[in-house]
């Protein structure tokens, strides 16, 4: 069987998670790697045995005949890497968030439309059993009307984590809390609940000596009336405390906590459905706030790029939370109510 051939940019903190990923699915496999920093190339390259070292991904889509190419280099760099990848006529996977605002978005989008490649953007949290048990109780209309919801990401990133990289907490290549960090619980209450109406969001840089926000909140108004908060800090005392989902409607609630949506808190319904017999089996123990979700995300794009099935998340879905996101930006500058679509 002829393998997938898979390269990846950026080989820092999140790549560990593409490269182990891929050594669980035999029909793909990484051949090449690239980052600005050789030795973090090098290392990665020795680590997973891969043939294929770069220090510029031009050189790297030159030279490597590649199937797709995973982009885990700083945020606001994945935009024209990944026009890059698609003008070379490569697919494009790339990590949260696609882009640091939506015109950014859009250009990468209409590379990959425009070369008939493939666009993935990583929402691995949607692939958590817990919140696929969650999806599916909306889906089946088991909370009747939903009223409110909350997201909540009280984490802990120290100073040393801003100052280990030049680029993290900067408004051109990172963003704060927000765009980073709660990026993915932005997705989930949008891929949960549909499209949203108006924000009114505040943030602050309390602690953190970053460009960026490192605390906010915001309310989310949703075109079927629905109210829900999001409330992001980086700064909870000693480590990572809660990341979780809350859902309160007419015949049910349920939380979906633990540190990373990993754990079922409160599962309560009006009537009795198979699915509540499976809710505690669905808790699981993550390594890191990552979870598992990457093994399954990469399973569906492999699967994607051989024919067997759609993808799970593309461009425009990713293009979502990054209008959001910036959608509370604004509101939090402008001390006003701001309405989507932006």
């Amino acid at each position: 069987m002829t393998k997938l051939r898979l390269g990846l940019i950026g080989c820092g903190r999140i790549s560990k998670n593409h490269f182990e990923a891929i050594t669980q699915i035999p029909e793909a496999e990484f051949v090449a790697v690239c980052d600005t920093n050789e030795e973090k190339a090098k290392l990665a390259a020795e680590t997973y045995g891969i043939k294929g070292v770069y220090t510029n991904h031009h050189q790297m889509l030159k030279e490597e005949k590649l199937d797709l190419v995973s982009i885990c280099t700083p945020s606001g760099l994945h935009p024209a890497q990944g026009v890059d990848v698609a003008n070379a006529g490569v697919h494009v996977l790339t990590e949260k968030p696609m882009s640091t605002n939506i015109a950014d978005a859009d250009r990468l989008i209409r590379a990959c439309d425009d070369n008939n490649v493939e666009l993935f953007v990583v929402k691995q949290n949607r692939l958590n059993s817990t919140m696929e048990l969650l999806k599916k109780a909306i889906d089946k209309e088991r909370f009747g009307q939903i009223y409110f919801a909350q997201a909540n990401v009280f984490w802990q990133r120290p100073q040393s984590y801003y100052d280990a990289e030049n680029w993290r907490g900067t408004w051109e290549f990172d963003g704060g809390a927000f765009m980073n960090q709660a990026s993915h619980y932005v997705d989930a209450i949008y891929w949960l609940l549909g499209n949203v109406d108006s924000v009114s969001a505040y943030t602050s840089t309390m602690a953190r000596k970053i460009e960026a926000e490192d605390t906010g909140s915001a309310i989310l108004k949703f075109r079927s009336g629905i109210i829900a908060s999001i409330n992001v800090t980086m700064l909870t005392y000693p480590k990572n405390f809660e990341g979780s989902i809350t859902i309160i409607g007419e015949k049910g609630t349920v939380k979906i906590g633990g540190v990373a949506v990993n754990k079922v808190e409160k599962w309560e319904f009006e009537e009795y459905d198979d699915d509540d017999r499976v809710i505690f089996d669905s808790n699981y123990n993550p390594p890191n706030v990552y979870g598992f979700g990457h093994s399954y995300y990469y399973q569906n794009v492999i699967d994607v790029l051989l024919g067997k099935t759609e993808p799970s998340t593309n461009g425009r879905d990713g293009r979502k939370s990054v209008e959001i996101i910036q959608a509370i930006y604004q509101s939090a500058k402008m001390g006003q109510r701001v309405s989507l679509p932006l």
